[in-house]
């Protein structure tokens, strides 16, 4: 194979290479992301559900 048409084949690879790895790490931190808001809103959502079933607290009299 002549030397210049390995090396451009070998620059058109490294491209597609690069765009792949950018194209996974773009979805990797999408991902990321979305796990982090449902672990949040499942936090509020115990923390809700332990106000909600707690027995009311009153304020002392005064008398």
């Amino acid at each position: 194979m002549h030397p210049e048409t390995s090396l451009a084949l070998h620059r058109v690879r490294a491209a597609d290479l690069h765009t792949d790895a950018d194209t996974h790490r773009r979805a990797r931190a999408a991902r990321h992301r979305h796990g982090l808001r449902a672990r949040l809103g499942w936090i509020l959502v115990e923390v809700g559900l332990r106000l909600a079933s707690s027995a009311p607290r009153t304020a002392p009299a005064l008398a």
